[in-house]
């Protein structure tokens, strides 16, 4: 007889359950030893990325750190995803900087070299051989415009960029949509502030939970009786004033300031099933919006873009929808794959290529071997 079978009945399911906790705590240490080390391996740390970021004594906002590498990414010694760049710019270098939050840093690219800002500093490179073009990606993931135009005053001004693209509204629409359904009752707390407390201290329950969350706003996604009543204006208007503010500052620093209207996954052409999909991350950020919610809010705040590139005199770039709405090129709602990410490129490179504004600073460049930016 083995020793197991001399055991009680008690005893025998005591320690059947005690193997079961064990395997079962020996599986979760597992996953979460693997979906930890597949973040290390994506964004550089085992948990989270923030302590990818310190704060700038200048400004007091969020940065990454300065001359650090994390995953595959790499911040050079000002504290920007590009490569290095003197700080005093030389003459005869035209040099463009790219504002805006993730989506412009390129938060879900596969390297440095796969964000567009870069891709489009290779293209223009290659149009314009007798031209030396450099770059700084100013952006940083979690802005808003006001931020950006902080960064811009407090960071970017003092490199003396001759062209700055700023392409940003997400972080914007979630924060303007908030605060109007707080409003109206229905939104007490961020998403991130509603997760279960394991999810501080563990990021297989966080993903295991953010996943269900995200499919629980899906299959909830076609009613509209629990959804937020838009009122366009409402949140349009703060994000127009503020990308007024941000692109009138620009154009205290550069020759020539371009707004690119936004990519989005989500398309009014698409069948329900594909919208569904597309939102798949707008609606955990936002689970108080409808998908026409979000439809109208996202065409709004191109609107609002295209409205201020008409007050102000920016460059407009549009042809938005040219980054087809599907999984090969969008990691979830907003953010580019690589694919999705050269085909943005593809769009801004297209838009400043055409730009008259742009051939003449070519030619300013070219011809005189210096250039000056407005001041």
């Amino acid at each position: 007889m083995s020793r197991f079978e001399a055991l009680s009945g008690r005893q025998r399911a005591a320690a059947v359950a005690t193997v079961v906790v064990v395997v079962v705590v020996v599986l979760a240490a597992l996953a979460e030893g693997f979906v930890r080390v597949r973040h290390w391996r994506k964004y550089g740390d085992l948990w989270g990325i923030e302590s990818t970021y310190t704060i700038d004594p200048t400004t007091n906002l969020r940065i990454p750190i300065p001359g650090s590498s994390f995953g595959s990414i790499t911040i050079n010694s000002l504290g920007f995803r590009s490569p290095e760049i003197p700080a005093t710019k030389p003459a005869g270098t035209l040099r463009v900087a790219f504002l805006g939050e993730s989506t412009t840093y390129c938060a879900e690219v596969s390297s440095n070299e796969a964000a567009w800002p870069h891709l489009v500093w290779q293209s223009l490179t290659d149009a314009w051989p007798s031209t030396t073009v450099d770059y700084v990606n100013a952006g940083i993931p979690g802005y808003g415009v006001a931020d950006s135009q902080r960064n811009l005053e407090g960071r970017v001004a003092q490199l003396d960029p001759d062209v700055i693209v700023i392409y940003q509204g997400v972080n914007d629409l979630t924060y303007n949509t908030f605060q109007a359904a707080s409003e109206a009752g229905i939104a007490t707390a961020r998403t991130e502030e509603e997760l279960a407390w394991p999810a501080r201290y563990s990021l297989l329950w966080y993903l295991v939970e953010k996943n269900l969350r995200i499919r629980f706003q899906q299959l909830q996604a076609a009613d509209e009786s629990t959804k937020l009543a838009l009122d366009l204006e409402r949140v349009k208007q703060p994000y127009k004033e503020q990308l007024l503010s941000l692109v009138q500052a620009s154009q205290q620093v550069a020759d020539t300031v371009v707004l690119a209207t936004l990519s989005v996954r989500l398309r009014r052409e698409q069948t329900p099933a594909e919208q569904t999909e597309g939102v798949v991350t707008s609606l955990y950020y936002m689970p108080y919006m409808s998908i026409p919610g979000l439809l109208d809010a996202y065409d709004g705040y191109n609107d609002a873009i295209r409205e201020v590139a008409a007050m102000t005199g920016a460059v407009l770039i549009e042809s938005e929808d040219l980054v087809p709405g599907d999984a090969e090129n969008f990691a979830d709602s907003v953010h580019f794959t690589d694919t999705g990410s050269r085909h943005m490129a593809d769009r801004i490179t297209a838009g400043l290529l055409e730009a008259p504004e742009l051939r003449a600073l070519v030619t300013t460049s070219s011809g005189t071997g210096s250039h000056t930016s407005a001041q």
